[in-house]
């Protein structure tokens, strides 16, 4: 049986696509809408609202079976946005929503965890905003932090494995339970097993987390190897 699932992904996005349509077996269908940015820019702001409305409606007559919003940072600088964004968007397309930032602050107390090592491409202000929304809304400590200061969100697809593995070795700690890697932009999909072997901690990051997310909509009951422990599990959180 084929599953059908949305994602809204910002326009710069070139790494979504690939993770997502190449790296999921083929029953898991995964169909694109692009969203411009709300403050040109200013990288890491929200997309447009118009934009995630419409598209969500667009998806919805492609019988989709839950929409995703692949735009962690967006989450991260009104109190309200994950409520707010994801009526819209359920609304719109006629079936469940969620956001990347609400999977993977989920996805971490699935695994039950709540002790983090950040690394994100992110500025040091989008950085203190991300520690303060996994705190307040998932109850998960930012045990130790380290940004790549990217002031080109389209760059960040530019980026490549080995910078998120020189970073985990920069701050691991016994204190650390589980690194957590956000940027929908940020290609780490084909790498989460082998920094989990290296670092022995599980790794969440952005994508991987949307996966489960709309895993666990659909019912949980597949089970994906080769992704790290979030896929290969499939924990309900």
């Amino acid at each position: 049986m084929t599953r059908h699932f949305g994602v809204l992904i910002p326009s710069t996005n070139t790494t979504c696509e690939i993770e997502f349509g190449r790296l999921l077996p083929a029953e898991y269908q995964v169909h694109v809408g692009r969203l411009l940015s709300s403050s040109p820019g200013q990288p890491f702001s929200p997309s447009r609202d118009e934009d995630i409305d419409y598209q969500a409606r667009l998806l919805g007559t492609a019988k989709v079976e839950v929409v995703i919003l692949a735009q962690t940072s967006a989450s991260l600088f009104a109190e309200d946005y994950d409520a707010e964004v994801t009526r819209r968007m359920s609304a719109a397309a006629g079936v469940p929503a969620l956001t990347s930032a609400q999977a993977v602050g989920r996805a971490v107390r699935a695994l039950g965890l709540r002790r983090i090592g950040l690394v994100s491409p992110y500025s040091e202000r989008v950085n203190e905003l991300a520690a303060q929304y996994f705190a307040q809304k998932h109850g998960i400590e930012v045990v130790a932090l380290e940004g790549f200061g990217a002031t080109d969100s389209y760059a960040i697809g530019q980026l490549g494995p080995e910078n998120a593995r020189a970073a985990f070795a920069r701050i691991d700690r016994p204190q650390i339970e589980a690194f957590v890697v956000p940027g929908g932009n940020f290609p780490t999909m084909p790498s989460i097993a082998a920094w989990e072997r290296e670092f022995r901690k599980p790794v969440v990051t952005t994508n991987q987390a949307s996966v489960w997310g709309m895993l666990r909509a659909l019912g949980g009951g597949d089970h994906f190897s080769g992704f790290g422990r979030l896929l290969e599990e499939v924990p309900a959180g």
